[in-house]
């Protein structure tokens, strides 16, 4: 799914309309309905107070559609109108003239504290925040923001049309406390890129994206800097396997790394590579590391450093077809030298993690050493080590893709909603939960992109695929072992279930027959 920015969202509307031969009151009729339309299906008439709030914008125009077919469908609704600026929008007011042929209680008109100071709303109560849209480009009053935290004292559940009220889609708020805290936000043919970035993700328990009829074509063919990555994204990607192949068809994954006390990351990451598919494995690690590997994973082979607890030399006599590097591996002065050599001389493709990530951050000058499109997993902390210090999240991205751009690098910044970078392009992953935070997760996704890479796939499409699978292996263990039990030896072992997945039909509900009283 594409995540379009506000600019092409306002030309996709006007596109449309054209091509449609509708005007923008139709489409903002249209949007208003779909949101009518979610609330019905769930509240089947039910009495519960619903408090609408307009804003004078466009947002506010779909608010008042919404609060006119509560009104004629016979709800508990009361309407008030953010009288914020002297600006109002013409489709605006053409709905604010509507709502007023349906109902003698006329929207009640809101600017200043004491207006609503007196509105009873209560914890069953339901508030539907149609205030701003993604339109903001200025901090909020005072006394709206004083609004927004009567909300949250009020503890009602709040829905919020397109993005949360105060939520910039390209920028992060001013004031935390002058945004609107949804629990459910509408958003309108695409989710925002705020959904997913953790700063501004917060403001929203959940979303969902509501189609409002927006011109096809233009959806098809508009290049978008960010996608978002669910199953219908990574099925075209997945490869199926031929009839006739063999282990040499899928590739050899080399996993350098581990220090003394460190191998479990290599193991991790060796174990990952295969059950995702590659065909053969091998780890190159200390001394210390050869009898735990052998005993404790079996189907890898070892070659050993000639030091007994780190890596002084990466020296091998087999022709790996990628490499994952940096696991376990430490930032001794001797392996740091090891690693300079190494990179060198090196045109195998590479996905470096861990320590192998710290040392790049050390030694900068090595990033122009990397082949082109190889893959770096950081943390937060490594990501900083590479890229520097940031401001906020965009700040972040736009930092992270530089980086990607200089050196033609492929970047996952981990977290939530993990994000793959490219020099022009985001990818927002779905799936994975907060089961993954846990030692060792981030060595089995290492393994995970360089056994989809042994196997074929491009660096780009390994990396969003094992990212997908990595979250998605997570979320179906949860069931069995809840967040805090989950391990990493577990997102190995669900990997089987992840690629099942992909295949299973989502189910259908039943619908029950009615009972005719006969026997």
């Amino acid at each position: 799914m594409k995540i379009f920015s506000k600019e092409q969202i306002y030309a996709g509307d006007k596109l449309t309309a054209e091509k449609q031969n509708i005007s923008s009151t139709d489409l903002m009729e249209r949007a208003g309905t779909q949101i009518f339309n979610w609330l019905h299906m769930r509240m089947q008439g039910a009495q519960v107070p619903i408090h609408v709030f307009c804003g004078i914008g466009n947002n506010g125009g779909d608010g008042l559609v919404v609060a006119r077919h509560l009104i004629t469908h016979g709800y508990n609704v009361k309407t008030y109108v953010i009288n914020c600026s002297d600006k109002r929008s013409k489709d605006f007011l053409i709905n604010y003239d509507r709502i007023k042929n349906v109902t003698k209680e006329w929207p009640t008109l809101l600017s200043c504290a004491e207006d609503f100071s007196e509105i009873l709303i209560d914890e069953k109560d339901i508030i539907v925040d149609a205030i701003f849209g993604i339109g903001i480009n200025r901090p909020v009053d005072d006394w709206v923001k004083a609004l927004f935290n009567h909300f949250r004292i009020t503890k009602a559940f709040t829905l919020s049309i397109d993005v949360p009220s105060g939520l910039y889609t390209d920028r992060v708020v001013d004031d935390p406390e002058a945004v609107v805290n949804a629990g459910y936000t509408l958003s309108f043919q695409t989710p925002k890129l705020v959904f997913f970035l953790p700063e501004t993700a917060k403001y929203t328990v959940q979303w969902e994206v509501l189609d409002i009829g927006i011109d096809p074509e233009y959806l098809f063919t508009t290049p978008t800097e960010a996608d978002l990555i669910g199953k219908n994204e990574v099925l075209p990607i997945y490869k199926p396997r031929e009839k006739y192949s063999h282990k040499g068809t899928y590739g050899h994954s080399l996993i350098i790394g581990g220090s003394y006390g460190k191998i479990g990351a290599v193991t991790l990451a060796s174990r990952a590579a295969l059950a995702v598919g590659a065909g053969k494995v091998t780890a190159y690690v200390p001394k210390c590391g050869y009898t735990a590997l052998q005993a404790s994973f079996p189907e890898a082979m070892v070659i050993t450093d000639t030091d007994e607890d780190k890596i002084t030399k990466i020296d091998f006599d087999i022709e790996p077809t990628v490499i994952g590097l940096g696991v376990g591996i430490g930032t001794n002065t001797k392996t740091v030298s090891a690693l300079e050599d190494f990179l060198k001389t090196n045109i195998t493709p590479l996905v470096i993690d861990a320590d192998g990530l710290n040392i790049l951050g050390k030694k900068k000058a090595l990033l122009k050493l990397l082949p082109e499109q190889t893959v770096l997993t950081p943390h937060p902390n490594e990501l900083e080590r590479l890229i520097g210090k940031w401001k906020d999240d965009f700040d972040k991205l736009k930092k992270t893709k530089a980086l990607a751009k200089k050196y033609n690098l492929i970047i996952v910044i981990k977290g939530a909603n993990s994000i793959v970078v490219t020099a022009e392009k985001l990818y927002v992953n779905t799936t994975g939960n907060p089961g993954l935070a846990t030692a060792g997760t981030g060595d089995v996704l290492t393994g995970m992109i360089t056994g989809l890479i042994s196997q074929g796939y491009e660096a780009i499409a390994a990396t969003i695929f094992a990212v997908y699978l990595h979250g998605k292996s997570a979320d179906l263990l949860i069931e069995d072992f809840g967040y805090q039990s989950l391990i990493a030896s577990h997102v190995i072992e669900g990997i089987g279930e992840a690629y099942l997945d992909l295949f299973r039909q989502p189910e259908q509900p039943q619908v029950e027959q009615a009972d005719d009283g006969e026997e």
